[in-house]
């Protein structure tokens, strides 16, 4: 592991010439899960880290955090759209047509 000048809140901070001098096992460190600032002249020019994956979910999963969620009353919904839109909008509504 590189030489780190310090270590703020779990982020070493290094300097751009020990980076440019060790890129690999910055790098490497960066892989296994550690975090770094590179600093030049005293100033932060840039953050390594190990990039944010997005938890995928399978459908079940979906639905179940959905649950929670209050069901939308449609009549209502359009409503309040007419009232903020005006219902001077186009007639022909696919949304209306799927209803019957």
């Amino acid at each position: 592991m590189p030489h780190a000048v310090a270590s703020v809140a779990g982020v070493k901070v290094i300097s751009q010439w020990e980076f440019a001098k060790n890129p690999t096992e910055v790098i490497e460190a960066v892989e296994a899960g550690e975090a770094y600032h590179v600093v030049r002249d005293g100033a932060e020019v840039a953050e390594l880290r190990p990039p944010m994956h997005r938890q995928r979910l399978n459908t079940e999963e979906v639905i179940e955090r959905l649950k929670p969620l209050p069901r939308v009353d449609y009549a209502q919904m359009r409503a309040e759209a007419d009232e903020f839109f005006g219902i001077d909008r186009i007639d022909d509504d696919p949304w209306e047509r799927s209803r019957g």
